[in-house]
């Protein structure tokens, strides 16, 4: 079976899929790898560091036409689609519940398609989870981004001029991105609090050391196969309320909150940002899914009475070479555990599949089964 790895052409996109080192394990399970050119450049792998570990490195439409599967990080776009051909096994995350056109489209090649960001949840599962590697590094840079944007510094520091005080940051929602954040921002000396609307992050908070934020669920299910859940209006009002007296006083702002298929939820709302300091500033992960602050715009900085409202999903793109390190290990289980002897198992009824697989030979799957 030969697996192609494709370069990258999402704007800003610096990652690739499959790292050389990944590379060699997977020739060394008897797999044949080829590589387009220059996939790996800007994460800092040339073309003769897949040559070493034993890939063929050729030209788009070549890795196109003889990979039985195709790997890539982002969604194929429609110029991808155009080349696929019938039969092939394409890999990666597709975000198939907020695209159905994508996944039409897939359908209408003949191929079969695997999303990455379906992985569930599960503890045999960890090895495989892209969204838990990747948000893992964007938590640990919102914090280096907003410590570049802040005009305070972190730790306290007591110097012959006076004391500094430690600056103090907030965090909504405490999974991989925001318990990374919390963690990055500890060891830098700051006072951290946050807030999460599943009671099981209070622990987790906690042990890192961090202030947790508690509200008052009323017996409201706040979560679903460990994802947050959307919050019921009662809820958010009452989220709000608890929060307000660390937001007004944070330095620095880190919202993570993200609803698999859904919208963002607007977590700070235009007159909530008119209250704090001025000089704060706010990173928004979740902008890519409309923002957990209602003033987010994409890949923008926005500036309201003084605070600093930075859209962006810190994407790990900015450590591309750690990024798709982790991303190609992901792969590399995900492709051990659905194949045996090269060849794949297509089991329907085994539970990582069932989540994973959204179109097979062309027919897109629902609920688990094949239509």
């Amino acid at each position: 079976m030969k697996i192609g790895i494709l370069k990258e052409t999402q704007k800003g996109e610096r990652r690739v899929a499959i790292s050389p080192n990944i590379v060699k394990q997977l020739i060394d399970k008897e797999f044949e790898v080829i590589v387009e050119e220059d996939a790996g450049t800007s994460s800092s792998f040339k073309d003769s560091n897949y040559l070493k570990a034993g890939a063929i490195v050729e030209k788009r439409g070549v890795v196109f036409k003889e990979a039985d599967v195709l790997v890539k990080i982002n969604p194929f776009d429609e110029d991808d689609l155009k080349l696929v051909n019938k039969g092939q096994i394409l890999m990666s995350q597709l975000f198939h519940k907020s695209h159905p056109e994508l996944i039409e489209a897939i359908s209408k090649t003949g191929a079969s398609a695997f999303s990455m960001d379906a992985i569930p949840r599960i503890s045999r599962a960890q090895d495989m989870d892209v969204l838990s590697s990747q948000n893992n590094l964007a938590g640990y840079k919102a914090v280096i981004r907003g410590a570049y944007e802040m005009t305070k510094i972190f730790p306290l520091m007591m110097t012959a001029a006076g004391t500094i005080s430690p600056a103090r940051v907030l965090v909504y929602g405490v999974g991989v991105a925001g318990l990374q954040a919390i963690a990055t921002a500890k060891r830098l000396g700051a006072i951290v609090e946050a807030t999460d609307i599943r009671p099981e992050t209070k622990e987790q908070t906690e042990s890192l050391g961090a202030k947790f934020i508690s509200v008052d669920h009323n017996g409201e299910e706040t979560s679903e196969k460990g994802y947050a859940k959307v919050a019921s209006e009662d809820y958010a009002r009452r989220q709000q309320e608890a929060v307000n007296k660390s937001l007004f006083e944070a330095d620095l702002v880190i919202t993570t909150a993200m609803v698999p298929g859904r919208k963002a939820p607007v977590l700070i709302t235009k007159e909530q940002v008119d209250q704090m300091k001025n000089g704060a500033v706010i990173i928004d992960l979740a902008a890519a899914q409309g923002g957990n602050c209602a003033l987010s715009k994409m890949n923008k900085e926005v500036i309201r009475n003084g605070v600093k409202i930075i859209g962006t999903t810190i994407s790990p793109e900015s450590v591309s070479t750690n990024a798709s390190e982790l991303f190609a290990k992901n792969m590399y289980n995900f492709i051990m555990h659905l194949t045996e002897g090269n060849q794949f198992e297509w089991d329907f009824d085994e539970e990582i599949t069932d989540e994973t697989l959204i179109v097979h030979n062309g027919i897109i799957r629902k609920n688990g089964k094949t239509n």
